[in-house]
């Protein structure tokens, strides 16, 4: 049985403010046989408060984030979520539409986990979920 947090069954936040990009998401996720419960927040601010509201559920498993988000966008968030003891050894998978070098360096310097520019195919993109979940939600150990 995984620990709490931990493996199957541990949550997936997804932080995504395009409505087509969050169910294509969430398809490519069941396609795959990927049951964790997800938690989506569609702004950087929804994120924040999920993460550190007093009562907040314990950290997700796995983050996936977006950059171009209102409020507070993804390089923000993602730095917050770096400096925070409670969050910084969470994975953060950047899912973007962006090949900018400049976010590339900047998600990788302040922390991030891994960077993936959302394929426009389908299969693809399923592919790349598949790959995602495999790794950091059955492969991947992380310290408590």
């Amino acid at each position: 049985m995984p620990e709490p947090g931990r493996g199957v069954g541990a949550e997936i936040l997804l932080v995504e403010d395009d409505a087509s990009d969050e169910e294509l998401t969430l398809r490519a996720l069941r396609r795959n046989n990927l049951t964790n419960p997800v938690h989506v927040c569609r702004d950087g601010a929804e994120a924040l408060r999920h993460l550190f509201s007093e009562g907040a559920p314990p950290g997700p498993r796995l983050i996936l984030l977006d950059l171009k988000l209102p409020k507070v966008d993804g390089m923000e968030l993602l730095r917050r979520l770096k400096a925070d003891p409670r969050t910084k050894r969470i994975p953060v998978v950047i899912l973007t539409s962006s090949r900018e070098e400049r976010d590339i360096v900047e998600s990788y310097k302040l922390g991030v986990n891994s960077y993936i520019v959302k394929p426009v195919d389908f299969a693809q993109f399923t592919e790349a979920v598949r790959q995602l979940g495999l790794y950091w939600l059955l492969l991947n150990e992380t310290p408590e």
